[in-house]
């Protein structure tokens, strides 16, 4: 089930100068899917990252942090599920490196220039020799126009691949963007539980790659909740091929503006193409805060606010229990909080004045704003100018199901 979601079209995918992608069905965890991807970059693109905050940080993370460390110019990036590759220990990290040692040579290139990335069950081994075994295959199949292929590839709990692509222009050069991501359960702020690559044939330097991701997941992955646990293998990465005409970005200037916008787009499409696709979701919930001191203050009403089990079973029934969403904000840690100052909408419709039940407020109008599957909620705090959004997810009972199935 998904939430307004459709599945890509593949003719409305840019192809990325410069990346090639495959997949591989391995049997790593079902037979006859996808299961395993393979990214090729050519020689002189830069990668710029961000990873997990959870501190049970999985194997592959922690080689991907190194080898990204050693220098940004990478030429892999290999990805599997079925196995996280988390709390294995010093096995977990051997077998990652076995994997790149092989795919290394595979490729002719160095072991450290490549990044792993494993998603699926925690604490359970990775099956290095059905990814090994599957290597020569990726490698020959390597081809520009598999971006959807690689989306379905990375898949566990996703009903549906998620693909992005925008476009534009830097001095009459044309820019592409392209990314795919995954995710569905797991989903927090700081970061996300998820894995998301995006590529783009802009020409900017490293520094400055690295400043635009970090901008870009602040706005984009690190406002979505889906059910506010993070994992131990959230990953986002951003390539750029170098590829494009235009001077090289090295300076925060009108181009560096551009190429954030276009990469803001297309990490806002992925980040919500997860929510819309949560686990179990049948409500796709933007909460806007506004009138904040401040921005962090906002991000903390919004958090409390998306990961309240009361709040999202309530939205999940359609249920105008709307005192669940005071009681929530009311938990958010921000001094000298005023309640007499509070104005909250659903949708349009003013159902708390001033911190209390609207004068005009009715129930039966609540239920028909509940009963929508896109819902806004809308706070107004009366403290300031600062605002800040997220997106989340009601919580139904097919969540339920699909995490107490997770392994069978």
């Amino acid at each position: 089930m998904s939430v307004n979601l459709k599945r890509p079209n593949k003719e409305n995918i840019l192809n990325i100068s410069g990346i090639k992608l495959s997949t591989a069905e391995s049997g790593l965890k079902y037979n006859n899917r996808k299961d395993l991807a393979l990214i090729a970059l050519d020689e002189g693109a830069v990668v710029a990252g961000v990873f997990t905050k959870n501190q049970f940080i999985a194997a592959p993370v922690v080689i991907a942090k190194s080898n990204l460390n050693i220098g940004p110019h990478k030429r892999a990036f290999i990805i599997n599920t079925g196995s996280a590759n988390a709390g294995t220990g010093k096995k977990g990290l051997e077998d990652a490196k076995e994997i790149c040692n092989v795919l290394a040579s595979s490729l002719k290139i160095d072991s450290n220039e490549i990044l792993p990335f494993s998603t699926g069950v925690i604490m359970a081994y990775l099956p290095t020799d059905k990814i090994k075994e599957s290597i020569p295959l990726l490698v020959d199949n390597l081809n520009a126009d598999n971006w959807l292929d690689a989306a379905e590839a990375i898949m566990t709990t996703d009903t549906i691949p998620k693909v992005a692509s925008t476009s534009g222009v830097i001095d009459d050069s044309k820019i592409l963007v392209t990314g795919i991501s995954k995710g569905s359960g797991m989903i927090n702020p700081n970061m996300a539980t998820m894995l998301a690559f995006i590529g783009t044939n802009a020409n900017i330097n490293a520094e400055m790659l690295q400043e635009l991701i970090k901008e870009v997941t602040e706005k984009t992955f690190n406002k979505i909740s889906v059910d506010g646990e993070t994992s131990t293998n959230d990953s986002f990465i951003i390539v750029a091929t170098n590829k494009a005409d235009h001077k090289q970005i090295t300076s925060k200037n009108k181009h560096y503006e551009i190429l954030k916008d276009l990469l803001m787009d297309n990490a806002m499409e992925l980040s919500q193409a997860i929510i819309r696709d949560g686990e179990g979701a049948t409500k796709f919930i933007e909460i806007v805060v506004e009138q904040g001191e401040n921005e962090k203050d906002c991000d903390e009403i919004a958090k409390v606010i998306a990961n309240s089990a009361l709040v999202k079973t309530a939205f999940f029934a359609s249920d105008p229990n709307l005192g669940r969403i005071l009681a929530a904000l009311g938990n958010a840690q921000i001094e000298g909080l005023d309640p007499s100052l509070i104005n909250i909408f659903l949708n349009d419709l003013l159902f708390a004045k001033n911190g209390s039940i609207a004068a005009d407020y009715s129930e039966l109008r609540g239920s028909e704003e509940m009963n929508k599957n896109e819902i806004c909620l809308r706070i107004q705090m009366g403290r300031g100018l600062a605002t800040s959004t997220m997106w989340t997810t009601d919580l139904s009972y097919d969540y339920v199901k699909i995490n107490s199935e997770y392994r069978t």
